[in-house]
């Protein structure tokens, strides 16, 4: 037979699509089966949370070893504040587009990158000869953590897929920060004392070692945005200087006073910034943020909750600070040890709410979890000029850090669930970049209505300011509130941030269900 007639030949080959069930039936054919979660998931998470800590202890050790750096290297009067400020306005501006550079280059690939440049960072802070020198090295700093921490989340949720485990990792995640604030207070006096203000720095090394070591072993690889990878400059520029401006003028105006020149321009120039910012979103082939994201009720009810938590938190813990060094008369590190009850609080409040949400959802979670934020707030605002740890304190911050876990974890779940693997580093990235608003936010207005109530120096006098600040605190607690019930309420389907057919739920899971399924 020849090659023609065989190749003419009636094909026995079985039609496949005639042979499947669902293709006979019309049926849709049943999902495939969830892959096994990857077992090397945990040691991981340990792997990233330890990251984290470092970035958090780092934002708030150096507070302690302020006084030593100022007199060691010379800075001017007022200018050691830099250290400090340099650090939180490179790491809050940056916050977006480091999420963004895990969207387009691959989150383990940048977070890996984030930590090196982190260590290199730490090394020359304490090796810094000059203010200059260390001030320059904190704004490095700055930019790793705006790198490192939306990528560390963004690889956090690409291990962990929507559902009690994702929920569950994000409460271990919102716990250590929590502790590590506390842990920054606890260790930061001894190592100064000790060692000197450089080991502040140093103690990093080690860190960031174990992360570049096991970090390629352990983390997987996120999703990158299909396509041409173009990044957004004008975006990028526009939005990281509008929140640096933000975040510099609240944080200032204690100082130069909310009417003044400075604060009115800077905030004026901030909003401009904002407005150019989506006008250049809205037209951009490559937008660092598209503007669909906003669409999701989720997100803009989760972050706008994030923000109204930051604002309650960081609020609060400065004023129970001052209260307890000034009034009380505690030192840094027996504060840091009364304190530590409200960072246990929230590490068993974050955990627990983890476990409840894949049953009963986020909203309910967030509106017991403001619930109790406002009641400890208002506890605290009986404190007294005579009072003491367990009449004035205790109480007050056992609740205080329990609606610490409960509000960090509904709110974080509600801000990243739905997005888009792809685009989970940019949502982690304004997530924490919302928070970093809040958190300068509720400092600055905290203290400015403290320092506006304060009626004398001594005790008494110092006492009225700051049952004032813990007051504006539980305002701010208490709209919390508000909007969690808001949420709470809302029967309105939830839209995704993502286009249409994606078909990622928004809504917190009340059962194992894949991002971007």
């Amino acid at each position: 037979m020849s090659r023609a007639s065989r190749n003419n030949r009636p094909s026995r080959t079985k039609d496949v699509g005639s042979q499947d069930p669902a293709a006979r039936t019309g049926r849709a054919p049943d999902p495939a089966p969830d892959p096994a979660p990857d077992p090397r998931r945990w040691p991981a998470l340990t792997l990233l949370v330890a990251a984290f800590f470092m970035v958090i202890v780092d934002s708030q050790i150096v507070m302690l070893a302020l006084p030593a750096i100022e007199s060691e290297l010379g800075f001017a009067a007022g200018g050691v504040q830099w250290v400090m400020s340099a650090y939180l306005l490179s790491f809050g501006g940056l916050l977006m587009f480091g999420g963004r550079t895990a969207d387009l280059l691959g989150g383990r690939r940048m977070f890996l990158f984030g930590t090196a440049l982190f260590g290199i960072a730490s090394v020359l802070c304490g090796l810094a000869w000059t203010d200059e020198v260390l001030i320059t090295a904190r704004v490095v700093q700055g930019v790793a953590a705006a790198v490192m921490t939306p990528t560390a989340m963004a690889v956090l949720m690409h291990t962990f897929a929507e559902g009690p485990e994702r929920n569950k990792a994000l409460g271990i995640w919102t716990g250590i920060g929590a502790f590590g604030a506390t842990a920054a207070l606890l260790i930061g006096g001894p190592i100064t004392d000790g060692l000197g203000w450089e080991w502040i720095f140093y103690i990093n090394v080690p860190v960031v070692a174990a992360v570049l070591v096991f970090g390629p072993r352990l983390l997987k690889e996120t999703p990158v945005r299909p396509g041409r990878r173009r990044f957004d400059p004008a975006g990028a520029l526009t939005v990281t200087a509008a929140v640096a401006l933000l975040v510099y003028a609240v944080s200032e105006a204690p100082v130069v006073g909310w009417g003044s020149g400075q604060t009115i321009w800077m905030l004026i120039a901030s909003a401009v910034l904002l407005v150019v910012f989506t006008l250049i979103e809205s037209t951009s082939q490559a937008p660092l943020v598209p503007l669909r994201i906003f669409r999701s009720p989720t997100v803009v009810g989760g972050n706008i909750l994030m923000i109204i938590v930051a604002m309650a938190v960081y609020g609060g813990a400065l004023i129970t600070s001052l209260y307890a060094q000034q009034v009380l008369g505690y030192s840094a590190v027996k504060f840091g040890l009364s304190t530590a009850i409200y960072a246990l609080m929230s590490i068993i409040g974050a955990n627990v709410s983890a476990r409840l949400v894949a049953k009963v959802g986020y909203k309910p979670i967030a509106v017991v979890g403001m619930t109790l934020l406002s009641a400890g707030l208002l506890l605290l605002t009986q404190i007294d000029p005579n009072g003491g740890y367990w009449s004035d304190l205790f109480f007050g911050l056992v609740v205080f850090g329990s609606g610490i876990g409960s509000t960090n974890v509904a709110a974080s779940i509600a801000s990243l669930t739905g997005a888009k693997p792809e685009e989970s580093g940019l949502v982690s990235g304004i997530n924490n970049a919302v928070f970093q608003i809040g958190a300068a936010l509720g400092i600055a207005i905290a203290s400015s209505v403290a320092f506006a109530h304060t009626t004398g120096t001594d005790a008494a006098g110092l006492n009225d300011g700051f049952r004032a600040g813990f007051l504006a605190t539980a305002v701010f607690a208490l709209v919390g509130l508000v909007t969690a019930l808001l949420l709470l309420l809302s029967r309105k389907p939830a839209q995704p941030p993502v286009a249409a057919g994606d078909g990622a739920s928004t809504e917190a899971p009340k059962a194992h269900v894949p991002a971007g399924h």
